[in-house]
């Protein structure tokens, strides 16, 4: 998270982003005192979103400031169309151009939502990889001018595991994980795999109660 006092007397972009970590630090809590159950990223992203759309009004000190928040907004990224799952906006009457933060969110749960026993850990531990390659492509394409992933987790091994040996741990994200700039072609669930990913990455996980909590954000 940025200088904290930023949020209240710093630039509106940096005011923004200081925003940002703080709902996800107010939804880590919350989540790990069990005050609000999340059990997959739809369920995230509502709840994060309401926290922050509460936030942003307390960060407007002046009249000429605009602050907007947008779910699953739809921009071109190649030749496809991808949904932002939180779009952050703030523009002044002097300079029209906002100022965006993306926001990309990724839920693993060792029990589903359907109840069941769930899976495919390789795949989310490279889905993460790809929400950063997605988040560094919303930002050259001018969709963004930053972008953040949102992780949480109940799965102690993914923050901390025992071993690094099978495949899926080209894709790491345990903590204090550090990678980039990087290409990986590693293929999972017998698919293949290109990721490109341009900046650094530090991993820093955080718990509260049974969870652990990630915010990542790629450096030149």
């Amino acid at each position: 998270m940025n200088n904290p006092h930023d949020i209240e007397s710093g630039p509106l972009s940096n005011r923004m982003r200081c925003a940002v970590s703080l709902a996800w630090s107010i939804f880590a809590k919350k989540v790990g005192g069990e005050l609000i159950n999340i059990n997959k990223e739809a369920s995230m992203q509502l709840q994060f979103g309401h926290i922050l759309q509460h936030l942003l009004p307390l960060i407007n000190f002046n009249k000429d400031e605009k602050l907007q928040l947008e779910l699953e907004t739809g921009v071109k990224v190649d030749s496809s169309i991808r949904e932002i799952d939180v779009l952050v906006n703030g523009w002044t009457e002097q300079v029209k151009k906002p100022h965006r933060i993306a926001v990309e969110l990724k839920c693993y749960r060792t029990i589903a939502s359907s109840g069941g026993k769930r899976g495919a850990t390789d795949i989310f531990m490279k889905d993460v990889y790809e929400d950063l390659a997605l988040l560094e492509r919303y930002v050259e394409n001018d969709h963004a001018d930053v972008g953040i992933a949102l992780v949480m987790t109940d799965m102690k091994r993914f923050v901390h595991p025992k071993s690094k040996e099978a495949k899926c741990w080209h894709y790491d994200i345990s903590d204090n994980a550090e990678f980039g700039p990087i290409n990986l072609d590693t293929p999972i669930g017998g698919k293949p795999v290109s990721i490109r990913l341009q900046k650094k990455y530090d991993l820093k996980w955080i718990q509260h109660g049974e969870f652990w909590f990630l915010e990542i954000e790629g450096k030149i």
